[in-house]
Order: C-alpha cells, then sequence, then structure tokens
C-alpha cells in the first residue's frame, strides 16, 4: 500500500487489479476464467458495489458488463447519476457458479468467501475514497457492514462505515430481472431508482459541504 500511495490514483487501481489477478486466497481462482477489478473513476465520490461477476463478467474481466448491467445504467441514468464518474465493482471478485450442461449457473459466494475477498474491496475503497458507497445486495452489505443484514431491515437508511462514508443498501439489480410479474417488477425498479437518487442527494450534499470548508 505504501508504493501504490506514491502512484497516482488510476495507476494505483491499475496495479490493485494485477494483484488481485493473482489472488489464491479463495478457491474460487480454479474454475473462474479470470479475475474481474473494479474499475471507473479513481477518485469517484460515489461507488457502487455488486455480489460478484456474472459469467458474461466473466469472460470479458469487466463488471457489470451483462442484463443486469444494462438494467443499473438505465436505473442511473434516470436517477441523474452519470455512470462515467462513478466507481463499480464487486463484493466477490470471480465468478462462482454451478456447471449445468453447457450453462454456467450463477452461484452465492458462500461467508468465507467474502470474507476472504473483502480486503480487496477494503483496498479499492482506500484508494478511489467514496463519500458514498451503495450496496447492490446482502452480499455486498454484508461485505461493507462485516456482518450480515437482510436488505428490508436496512433499505433507505444511511449508514456510517469505519472510513467516514455514508453507505446505502439496495438490492442487486439482477433480482430484478428475476421477477416473473411485469407490474411487480416495475415497482421494484421504480424503489430501486429511488434507492440510488437517495445516494446521490447524499454524495450531493456531502460535496457541497465539503465545498464551504474549502478555504
Amino acid at each position: 500500500m505504501k508504493a501504490r500511495a506514491r502512484m497516482s490514483p488510476s495507476k494505483a487501481l491499475a496495479e490493485l487489479a494485477s494483484e488481485e489477478a493473482d489472488c489464491r486466497r479463495c478457491p474460487l481462482y480454479r474454475n473462474a476464467t479470470q479475475v474481474v477489478a473494479g474499475e471507473g473513476r479513481a477518485k469517484a465520490r460515489l461507488m457502487l458495489v455488486g455480489e460478484q461477476p456474472g459469467d458474461k463478467e466473466d469472460i470479458e474481466g469487466r463488471p457489470f458488463v451483462g442484463p443486469a448491467g444494462r438494467l443499473l445504467d438505465r436505473a442511473l441514468e434516470e436517477a441523474g447519476i452519470d455512470s462515467a464518474k462513478t466507481f463499480i465493482t464487486n463484493a466477490v471478485k470471480h465468478f462462482k457458479f454451478q456447471q449445468r450442461g453447457k450453462r454456467r449457473l450463477h452461484k452465492r459466494p458462500d461467508p468465507g468467501e467474502i470474507e476472504r475477498c473483502r480486503m480487496w474491496l477494503d483496498l479499492e475503497r482506500q484508494l478511489v475514497k467514496p463519500g458514498v458507497v451503495v450496496a447492490l445486495g446482502a452480499t455486498a452489505a454484508r461485505s461493507l457492514l462485516k456482518k450480515s443484514v437482510t436488505i428490508k431491515s436496512v433499505r433507505g437508511k444511511p449508514l456510517p462505515l469505519e472510513d467516514g462514508g455514508t453507505l446505502f443498501v439496495t438490492v442487486h439489480p439482477s433480482a430484478l430481472l428475476r421477477m416473473p410479474d411485469p407490474d411487480a417488477r416495475k415497482a421494484a425498479y421504480r424503489e430501486f431508482v429511488k434507492d440510488l437518487k437517495q445516494a446521490r442527494s447524499a454524495q450531493s450534499s456531502r460535496s457541497s459541504a465539503a465545498s464551504r470548508k474549502s478555504p
């Protein structure tokens, strides 16, 4: 970390991604195609944290490039958030899946895998220094809060993080895609956008407060 501290933020993140690629802290690397490190603005004020890469992300080596990512991009736009100014990553950096025929089906990371991968998420946060973090789903919330929580119990509440940042917890966009009822899916999507707007508002408030403190 000391060596990275002397680098530019973007170079430090690239160095971190290279280290993540060599990670053997849990067995997930054995079957995954590659590590999927976070990406985005090096000093983003808003960070989005998902659960883990999916099939498409595992193949391309980039976070949120599949159907859930497209839904997230649309929701961010509707919430007034410029996705180019965010940093997006996952709590677990390798794709965990179950092979079923030719298909690779998502399998949720277990507590041990989340714990062993938390180091990389913590380092990303140390480098990016976001004022506001959005946990997309219970796995991301568990990694960031270091305890298991239900989305229902914390949704809509600004939660303090140890580094002074603020955390908001919402659903993972893939959960919306799995909803079979169109009306229920539309209502859930509206709530999702509302959550993102709340995070945007908190980030704007922090930025305004920081500006007033500056000489």
